[in-house]
Formats: C-alpha cells, sequence, structure tokens
C-alpha cells in the first residue's frame, strides 16, 4: 500500500479534528434545527454498510432518475469522515477521525446526539502514517436485529475498541477491546469497512502508510453482543499482507467472507497467502485462496491485489483487480490457488471498492476515469472508462455511476451505459478513497471537515 499512499500524503496531512469537538450543520436554505430522532429499523432503500449491502454492489433501491444534484447542508463536524455516511430511517451516521460517531437529521443536517468513544491517536504518537489524529477510519456497520451501529475506534495507547451504539440515542450498548492478532497494535490500522454476518462483527487491520513496523494483516470475529469468544485470522507471512481496501470483507451468498490481502513477505519459494484474494469461514478458517502467478514479483514491487475489495457477483463469480492493473475473474468460493482464475485482462490500476449490477462491474481506477467491466460468459470486456479523472470508490442509481475525485473536491455524475459526464459538483476536500452514499435523491459524502449532502439526485 505504500506507493499509493506516499503520492497522496500531502493530501492526508492536512487532516485535523480534536474530540469533543463542536458541531454545525449549515444549510442551502435556513439554519438545521435539533431534532428528537425517530430512527427505525432498516428499510430496502436504507445504506447500513458500505456500498449498502453486504455483497458490497453499491447499488441504491428506489432511486428515481437522476437530476441536477446541488448541497443541500454542510455539517461541520470533530474531525474527517473517512468512511461512508449511513443512511437509517432519517438518520444519518458519520463517524471522525475525532472518535466520534454523530447522528445527523436526513433532511436538515442538524445534530441530533454524539458520542465521543476516546481521544484518537495523534500522527506524532506514531511512527509513519498519514492521518492525523488517527480515529475512526473504516465504514461503520448497522444491525437492524439490535438497532446498534458498530465502529471501531482508535484511541490513545493503541487500542482498538468496537463499540456498538443505540442508533435512537447514542447509548453505548457494547464496548470491546479487540487485541491485535499480530501482537502489534500500535502500527495496525483500522482502515477496511466493518462487516456484519453469522451474528459477528468482522474487523480487518492492515498497516500505515508507509508500512512500518512489524504488522501482519488479520481480521477478527467479534460477537454482535459483545459477549463470548473472539474468532481471527492473521495472514501467514512474517511482514506486511494487509487487508486495508476501504471496502472490507464482502459477504456471499452462501455466508463466505472474501478478503483482498496485500503484499507479503515472501519475494520467492514458498507462497504465503499474500497478494489474494482468500475465502473465510464464518469461524475465519480458510476456504479457499487465489493468487495470482506473478505473486512473487507483484510482492517485490508493490503491485498486489490488496488495494481493491473483491467484486462477489452472481453466478459464483469474483472479479478483483490491484496494483498492476491486470483484472481477474475467479470461481466462488472454491478459488482454486495460484494461477486459476478463470479468465484475465488488463483494465487498471485500482483502488477502494468496485460497484457492480449483474454482471457488470464498475472498477475505482487510479488513472484514466472507472472502468465499466462486463462479466458475461466468463470473459471480461471493458465497455467504457469515464470521461472524469476522478479515481474515487463508485455507486450506481438512477441511470448514474456517482464518483469523486479527491484531488479537487469534485463530485461527478457519469451516464450508467456510456461514462460521460451528467453533471459535476465541487464539494470541498475529501478523504482519498471516499465513496457517496445514496438515498433517494440525496448523495452524501464524507469530507476533511465532516458531511455534506446533495439534493436533486
Amino acid at each position: 500500500m505504500k506507493r499509493v499512499f506516499i503520492a497522496l500524503a500531502l493530501l492526508s496531512a492536512a487532516v485535523s479534528g480534536c474530540a469533543g469537538g463542536r458541531a454545525t450543520a449549515h444549510r442551502a436554505g435556513p439554519a438545521g434545527r435539533q431534532a428528537p430522532s425517530t430512527a427505525v429499523p432498516s428499510a430496502g432503500a436504507d445504506w447500513v454498510t458500505y456500498h449498502r449491502d453486504a455483497a458490497r454492489s453499491g447499488t441504491a433501491a428506489q432511486v428515481p432518475p437522476v437530476g441536477r444534484p446541488a448541497v443541500a447542508w454542510r455539517a461541520r463536524l470533530d474531525g474527517a469522515v473517512y468512511g461512508q455516511p449511513l443512511v437509517i430511517g432519517d438518520t444519518v451516521i458519520a463517524a471522525t477521525e475525532g472518535d466520534t460517531v454523530y447522528a445527523l437529521d436526513r433532511r436538515t443536517g442538524g445534530v441530533r446526539w454524539k458520542r465521543n468513544l476516546g481521544t484518537p491517536v495523534p500522527l506524532s504518537a506514531l511512527p509513519c502514517g498519514n492521518i492525523d489524529p488517527l480515529g475512526i477510519t473504516g465504514t461503520p456497520v448497522y444491525d437492524p436485529s439490535s438497532r446498534r451501529v458498530f465502529v471501531v475506534a482508535e484511541t490513545t495507547g493503541f487500542h482498538h475498541v468496537l463499540a456498538g451504539l443505540a442508533v435512537a440515542d447514542g447509548t453505548v450498548q457494547v464496548s470491546r477491546d479487540i487485541p491485535a492478532p499480530d501482537g502489534q497494535p500500535r502500527v495496525d490500522q483500522q482502515r477496511a469497512a466493518l462487516a456484519l454476518a453469522h451474528g459477528r462483527v468482522y474487523v480487518a487491520f492492515g498497516g500505515l502508510d508507509g508500512d512500518c513496523g512489524p504488522y501482519v494483516g488479520s481480521v477478527v470475529g467479534v460477537p454482535a453482543t459483545g459477549k463470548g469468544p473472539l474468532v481471527s485470522y492473521r495472514v501467514p507471512t512474517s511482514r506486511e499482507a494487509g487487508i486495508w481496501a476501504s471496502g472490507g470483507p464482502a459477504v456471499g451468498q452462501d455466508g463466505t467472507l472474501y478478503v483482498s490481502v496485500g503484499n507479503g513477505a515472501a519475494t520467492s519459494g514458498a507462497f504465503d497467502s499474500s497478494d489474494s484474494v482468500t475465502a473465510l469461514g464464518p469461524d475465519l478458517r480458510v476456504r479457499a485462496v487465489f493468487a495470482p502467478r506473478t505473486w512473487a514479483a507483484d510482492n517485490a514491487a508493490d503491485l498486489d491485489l490488496g488495494s481493491l475489495a473483491p467484486a462477489v457477483l452472481p453466478g459464483g463469480r469474483i472479479l478483483i483487480a490491484g496494483k498492476r492493473g491486470t483484472a481477474y475473474l475467479l470461481h466462488a468460493p472454491a478459488l482454486g490457488g495460484v494461477g486459476a482464475q478463470i479468465t484475465e485482462a488488463p483494465v487498471c490500476e485500482a483502488y477502494g471498492g468496485p460497484a457492480h449490477v449483474g454482471t457488470i462491474v464498475y472498477l475505482p481506477c487510479m488513472h484514466g476515469g472507472t472502468a465499466a467491466v462486463d462479466t458475461r460468459g466468463d470473459k471480461i470486456r471493458v465497455l467504457w472508462r469515464g470521461s472524469a479523472e476522478a479515481p474515487g470508490s463508485p455507486v450506481v442509481a438512477g441511470g448514474a455511476v456517482w464518483v469523486l475525485d479527491w484531488n479537487s473536491g469534485r463530485l461527478y455524475a457519469l451516464n450508467q451505459a456510456t461514462g460521460k459526464v451528467i453533471h459535476k459538483v465541487d464539494i470541498g476536500e475529501t478523504p482519498h478513497f471516499a465513496s457517496p452514499t445514496l438515498w433517494g435523491t440525496l448523495v452524501l459524502v464524507g469530507t476533511m471537515e465532516g458531511v455534506v449532502a446533495l439534493s436533486g439526485a
């Protein structure tokens, strides 16, 4: 992961915030007001996890054809919002690098409640990195059965704490420290989105920007009740192999969890399960692994698959791409081992989380714009490349592909059939790998200062 983060370090160094800071909402019209919470269990249109559902489709339900978006409100919070905001009924949930979780009124951006979970870690206390301070980075997940939203906060002392908060009022109902499976919490970063399945919250770990320290990628499963034993998986390599892609674990229809793994220590000899797509069972035991034949060279040159979360497609197929620019179509859940892809094709260097509709996958390309890739017939065929140079992770609704250019702070709506720009809106500085949230005609984006909402989409 070090190559892209070094290139973007100056952007992220601007992040700042403090726990307990003020929270204000700024609307395009009248000022937002405090409102009582009327949170309800998750509905079909709600956005309850990264890219809306457990398969990370990134496709919104019940959305009309795209219109012309305009800023509806801005909520200035106590730090940057790296994870996707969630929408649960009429409540927007946003988590900040200030280690604070906010519930915002969906219509006005007014703060309903906020809950600080501790003091985030300043960059000066870390051996490397590019987020300052380091608090809540991974996208939260909502559990409709308990009406709790789960986040992982990094707090002073290098603790990673899973908190389950009642959406109605922010009460902390679950709090559980997550021991680092590699024994190196100081250099473990929790960037990947949380996943909810099998009665557990799954939390993946990678390293800090710069890959300093002896970290090893891992996943931990925590009972959603907060009680009972943890389960965990640690990549069997001596160093690195982070599970850090912002999309986090994707869950197949049979309940298998799929994670992409970064470059590991081995550059020759025996394969060490790095540079891979790894399939894990509910207990996080390995079910299957795929790696390119080029895994050793990928590890040596930092050209691994770990930069992009897997796209779990119908018909037992997975599409993955990474830093080398090659896309691989895989069998699932039997991934087959090294070099067992159905087919491969050059597409683009991809980072973050893809979106997918049926057999078509929308890849977040670092250069050249979003790529729409059709996998019908077990082939990889590029349908179009987006006309906007926007490397963010795309989402799809209303005939449009929504994607951010974090370099310019601009949000684009691309024609879903052609990739041509329909609309563009300047929204301000956003974290890299940011991805919009869609609800009805609303588009929500986490920024370096909080959340911005656009209406009329």
